[in-house]
């Protein structure tokens, strides 16, 4: 579904990619991101954030958390990340990213609180209960800070995501700042939830959650209880043309993920200000009865769509071409994706080492796939800057795989 519009706006991207890979720089199954169009990305974002008065915090998951992103969305303006998990948070400090925001979506488990507190010294920290505020303040007094926390609040009719639940009783939140202002080391500083903003299928728009509401109520009893000043925090299918919505209903702070590299639900069905910067690829391994087999490893399609025809494009040669796209036969969720199958009955010969291109949106961070940055895309001197791993690590590829 992405692919068209990686077509459409970002040819050159692709048809670099592809010859890369021919020329063996990169590898199959690898996230490949432009770099140049993610600096672009991030400077057009914190310039629409900072008209609304938004704090910019950048999600690398979706990416593999890979340092080149990092770096790029830095020279872009956004200078602070909101990490998923630790490894989120260590991966985007190693490249020089600082942590903005902590804890959510998953909380910091207790022995790493320390680590969190002292060395990462997030700017928020989020937290689904009492126990959970205790640990992240009494870490942050031995480390000598005072850390301010987000409290996650959730009332019924909230959307959340299944396994994603949790949060205080938003009901309760006087009480519960109350209750965190008076830990040692930790200080109430706002609110948050997950998602506050989802795609609409029946519409093709972004809507506010139930949650969106949720978070003003919660900011009415705050403010009527003396508290201002307090920081609403409004995740979920960010991009820049959703900014002013999420200003106008009180929030302030933005976590664009997708949103830097052009792959939200809204990018597929709009030309947004971003642009596509993004894309998976593989190579063809075999045949065997009629398909061409790609190798997988990296083939999660986030589900924000229903199932759909999945095509790619295969060639030997770099193309952007609509007659180079084949249908692709994706592996159920409930199988490693160890290969695609490619529909080789067409006329168009399909060849063994042919590169695949397809544009889907992604979450690198849950598999197998390596990450390679690509510079110069936008200068016409494309080269491969690092291949790392899903969690930032450079690789040595193919060195690794060489005795």
């Amino acid at each position: 579904m992405f692919l068209d519009v990686l077509m459409r706006r970002n040819p050159a991207f692709i048809e670099a990619a592809m010859a890369l890979h021919q020329a063996g720089k990169i590898p199959a199954n690898t996230y490949v991101l432009d770099l140049d169009a993610v600096e672009r990305n991030a400077r057009l974002f914190k310039g629409e954030a900072d008209k609304h008065g938004l704090k910019t915090f950048a999600m690398t998951k979706q990416v593999g958390r890979h340092s080149g992103f990092c770096q790029a969305v830095m020279r872009g303006g956004i200078e602070r990340s909101v990490a998923v998990d630790m490894a989120c948070a260590l991966a985007c400090d190693r490249a020089g990213l600082k942590t903005g925001h902590l804890g959510h979506l998953v909380q910091v488990p207790r022995q790493e609180a320390a680590f969190a507190a002292a060395k990462l010294q997030p700017d928020y920290w989020t937290v689904f209960s009492a126990e959970k505020a205790q640990e992240a303040a009494a870490a942050a007094k031995a480390a000598g800070r005072t850390q301010n926390l987000l409290a996650r609040i959730q009332t019924e009719g909230d959307t959340f995501y299944r396994g994603h639940e949790g949060g205080f009783d938003a009901q309760d939140i006087v009480a519960v700042a109350e209750q965190l202002d008076a830990l040692e080391g930790g200080a109430f500083a706002g609110i948050t939830t997950f998602p506050a903003l989802l795609f609409d299928l029946e519409t093709r728009k972004v809507k506010p959650t139930p949650n969106l509401s949720t978070l003003a109520r919660a900011a009415e009893a705050l403010a009527g209880a003396g508290r201002g000043g307090i920081e609403i925090n409004a995740p979920g299918t960010t991009s820049s043309a959703v900014l002013g919505a999420l200003a106008e209903a009180g929030a302030t702070q933005c976590e664009p993920g997708n949103g830097l590299h052009g792959t939200t639900p809204l990018h597929a069905v709009e030309d947004l200000p971003e642009d596509p910067a993004v894309l998976y690829l593989s190579e063809v391994s075999h045949h065997h009865g009629g398909k061409a087999y790609c190798f997988g490893g990296g083939l999660y399609i986030d589900p924000v769509f229903p199932k759909y025809p999945v095509k790619a494009l295969v060639s030997s040669d770099p193309t952007s071409r609509q007659s180079d796209l084949l249908e692709v036969e994706i592996p159920d969720y409930s199988a490693i994706d160890y290969y695609a199958m490619i529909d080789a009955t067409s006329p168009k010969p399909v060849r063994a080492g042919d590169t695949v291109v397809f544009g889907f949106r992604g979450q690198a961070f849950v598999t197998r796939a390596l990450v390679v940055g690509i510079s110069g895309v936008s200068t016409g001197t494309p080269a491969v800057t690092t291949i790392e791993n899903g969690f930032g690590d450079a690789v040595s590829w193919p060195g690794a795989f060489q005795q």
